[in-house]
């Protein structure tokens, strides 16, 4: 799923903003004639997924209309060491001006893609899917919940309003796993599925009990995920989370488990190195 441009004109903006200040890009207008042209080449330093290209597109369009951003790729490809990703021509000092924050995006979005890349490669021989979580940066998510997408991952909740996921701390409010489970299918609409976090079997088994739609289960070390899937027998949706890094999704995913969830993805990923490398005509 591609992001519309409506929904990344803000965070775009706000990093030009950022960036530009009160005065402007001082170091272009100082050293730059106001006519010269040049061409700008994406070049990926690294192997991975690239994401970011509509975010670096729509940084030079807002800075400048004129400028020509020719995507020599998709999002969502792998590239190697020296891959053309995408140009951009025009004014030099446009190009000057939009282009850290064009590199920002597409370093941090492909670096959220390559390592949700990583993952899948872990898991790719079992039918589990992996899934990001609430845990980004502010204002950022959907860009970064897209870059999970790109690199072949599969989106958990957006916001607390598109799902009920009953926690510890509510459980603990709400006066147990039943009572809280009781109270969400009161208050839900048929089309709100309803999820509940577990940290024990005795927890997780009078969920199943209580009807969850799909359960949580916290921390589980690889043999309570299998035992968990047995006394499931298909009754609810099954997702682990806690403690899942590279080195412990493979056997987490061979547990039998659906889904896999872990922030290490949204938060934990490296900037993919990406250079602008400036042509002058």
């Amino acid at each position: 799923m591609d992001l519309p441009k409506v929904l990344i004109q803000d965070e775009v903006k706000r990093a030009l903003l950022e960036d530009l200040g009160r005065a402007g890009d001082l170091s272009t207008q100082a050293t730059i004639d106001p006519e010269k042209i040049a061409t700008a080449l994406f070049v990926a330093r690294d192997a991975g997924v690239v994401s970011g290209l509509p975010h670096a597109s729509l940084a030079f369009e807002t800075i400048d209309s004129e400028l020509l951003f020719d995507q020599k790729i998709s999002d969502g490809d792998q590239v190697s060491p020296g891959t053309i990703i995408a140009s951009v021509s025009g004014l030099a000092r446009s190009i000057l001006s939009a282009e850290r924050t064009a590199l920002n995006f597409m370093c941090h979005l492909s670096g959220i893609s390559t390592l949700t890349a990583q993952f899948l490669a872990q898991i790719a021989h079992t039918d589990a899917r992996m899934c990001c979580t609430r845990k980004t940066i502010p204002g950022l998510r959907a860009s970064q919940k897209y870059a999970v997408r790109r690199g072949g991952g599969s989106n958990h909740r957006f916001g607390l309003d598109d799902a009920i996921l009953i926690k510890d701390n509510h459980i603990a409010v709400a006066g147990g796993i039943t009572k809280a489970l009781e109270a969400a299918k009161a208050f839900a609409g048929h089309l709100v599925k309803i999820e509940i976090e577990v940290d024990t079997l005795d927890q997780f088994e009078e969920a199943l009990i209580a009807g969850a739609d799909c359960v949580l289960l916290d921390n589980f070390s690889a043999d309570r995920l299998r035992e968990a899937v047995e006394i499931n027998r298909g009754r609810a949706a099954l997702e682990a989370s806690g403690g899942v890094k590279l080195e412990t999704v493979k056997a987490i995913a061979e547990s039998g488990v659906d889904y896999i969830s872990s922030s290490q993805i949204t938060m934990s990923a490296s900037t993919f190195d990406i250079g602008l490398d400036i042509q002058i005509r």
